[in-house]
């Protein structure tokens, strides 16, 4: 099973705020430095981080985003089934039409089985529990931070 690449950056931003010092505040900016991923991109995974709950926003000159104790408590296949947003596992129904096979097809609620026990194997992995401080420490240092684990 592959995730969105959404999902992907999502993961990513969580788990350099999970090991960011404690206290400090990170940039939009500064953690798409630190995870290699285009500003945009990070800027709307924040969005909806933030709308979700699991990240907190202070704005201003020093403001920035910290994990929020609900996004501490989050587990990968929690945040998967929240930041994928496709239905349907195999494209079977399009904007160009429908897969003339859809009206037998047992493909389709297969594939949708698979997909949530994916997700139920990851229900146990807790984001914030990832980071390790080796990993870490250089993406911190690139950023001018010294690591929180």
């Amino acid at each position: 099973m592959k995730i969105n690449a959404f999902s992907d950056v999502s993961l990513r931003a969580l788990m350099v705020l999970a090991a960011a010092p404690k206290g400090s505040l990170l940039t939009t900016q500064s953690i798409s430095e630190a995870v290699g991923t285009p500003y945009n991109h990070v800027s709307k995974s924040m969005a909806k981080l933030r709308g979700l709950g699991l990240i907190d926003v202070e704005r201003g000159r020093n403001g920035g985003s910290r994990l929020s104790e609900s996004g501490r408590r989050a587990t990968v296949g929690q945040l998967l089934r929240e930041l994928d947003d496709r239905t349907d596992p195999a494209d079977c129904l399009t904007e160009a039409g429908n897969c003339p096979l859809i009206s037998e097809c047992r493909l389709r609620a297969a594939l949708s089985r698979a997909r949530e026990a994916f997700y139920r194997e990851l229900d146990d992995v807790v984001v914030a529990t990832l980071p390790t401080s080796r990993q870490m420490t250089p993406l911190f240092q690139s950023i001018g931070l010294r690591p929180g684990l």
